[in-house]
């Protein structure tokens, strides 16, 4: 499936379905010797997958970090964070930090499903729901928290032949990690970790892994 025309909301709420209530939770990117248990146990989080009509189909809405901020900083991510206890489920939460980060009305947004639960290094299980915004929303990013709003289109996020695999060595160990350059932009990390999930939900297949990857 590589046609940009079939990724239409009929075809990605199918697609999110045919797993729904069977959630995986995917360690996905982490060292070797990560832990991924702190003493609390994981902490529970969420973040929103916004879908946007665009010229071409749908668009995704990432935002870039703010450069001041101590974790993560300058990175793109979807809008979203802990829950909080006054959240009923994963989707309240995501909804209320996407109004809190980019000003998107809860009301605005259609859920269409979520992708798999994704294990962060930093202790996160994080839960992303996939939503499409409904009615036009002028998306305003918190001054604090985020530096820009990004727009580009589902199809390029979850094309394979745009992702790669990278690599970082941490603490003398080498961690290898998804990436997909757009542009100037480098999406990375978790938020490149859960678009690869979406687009294997989607059933647009990955490439093998390179020579070096593989390699024991």
């Amino acid at each position: 499936m590589n046609n940009a025309a079939t990724l239409s909301r009929a075809f990605i709420t199918a697609r999110l379905a045919e797993r729904a209530g069977d959630q995986r939770i995917v360690p996905r990117d982490l060292p070797p010797d990560a832990t991924i248990m702190p003493p609390g146990g994981l902490v529970s989080a969420a973040v929103l997958v916004p879908l946007v009509e665009g010229p071409n189909g749908y668009d995704v809405v990432l935002t870039q970090r703010a450069a001041h901020l101590s974790k993560h900083a300058g990175q793109i991510s979807f809008p979203g964070g802990r829950s909080e206890p006054e959240d009923p489920d994963p989707i309240a939460t995501a909804l209320r930090e996407a109004e809190e980060e980019i000003a998107l009305p809860c009301d605005a947004v259609d859920i269409l499903g979520m992708l798999d639960s994704y294990v962060t290094g930093t202790g996160f299980l994080v839960v992303p729901v996939v939503g499409i915004v409904s009615r036009p929303v002028r998306f305003v990013p918190d001054p604090f928290e985020v530096a820009s709003i990004l727009t580009p289109p589902l199809d390029f996020l979850t094309d394979p032949a745009n992702r790669r695999r990278d690599h970082r060595d941490i603490n003398g160990r080498r961690r290898f990690f998804h990436a997909i350059p757009w542009g100037e932009h480098y999406i990375w990390g978790a938020t490149a970790g859960m678009l690869v999930n979406f687009a294997e939900r989607l059933g647009r297949s990955a490439p093998p892994p390179s020579h070096e990857e593989a390699a024991p």
